[in-house]
């Protein structure tokens, strides 16, 4: 098992921990480098980079300025055993992003490639990846995508 830490792209302030999680499996550590965004208490945060520093895990991250969190009332709650991750269809200039799928995964390794994956084919359609979030408020990862 690992710690994870979130850190705040802070220079000024010593990049301060923001958020941190002991004894998290190294596939969780994985899922969420993958992501480009983490949604926690309400706060969208921007991942700038990832590190591992004397064998702690850390991603750097800043507020968001641009995105909102958004409470999504068609949300399923996980299966029990499994980890879920929403395919939402990305929109310019959208508050709220459709829910095109929900793929549900007891392997780790099947949901880390889907979250890693540029191109899904769903519902008989290709969808092109262009971000991807761990919300932490619903406990669902998201990838979020557009039709090619």
């Amino acid at each position: 098992m690992a710690r994870l830490e979130y850190r705040l792209l802070d220079e000024a302030r010593g990049f301060p921990v923001q958020f941190y999680y002991d004894n998290v499996d190294k596939d969780e550590v994985s899922l969420r480098f993958a992501c480009d965004y983490l949604v926690k208490g309400h706060v969208v945060y921007e991942k700038t980079s990832c590190a591992i520093e004397n064998g702690t895990y850390v991603i750097y991250v800043k507020r968001s300025t641009e995105e909102q969190a958004v409470d999504y009332a068609e949300s399923v709650s996980a299966r029990w055993g499994s980890i879920q991750i929403e395919m939402r269809e990305y929109q310019e200039n959208a508050s709220v992003y459709p829910l095109v799928h929900s793929f549900y995964f007891k392997d780790d390794d099947d949901a880390l490639l889907h979250l890693q994956s540029d191109y899904l084919y769903v519902n008989g359609r290709e969808w092109e990846k262009t971000s991807a979030e761990v919300d932490e408020d619903r406990q669902v990862y998201v990838y979020y995508a557009k039709p090619v």
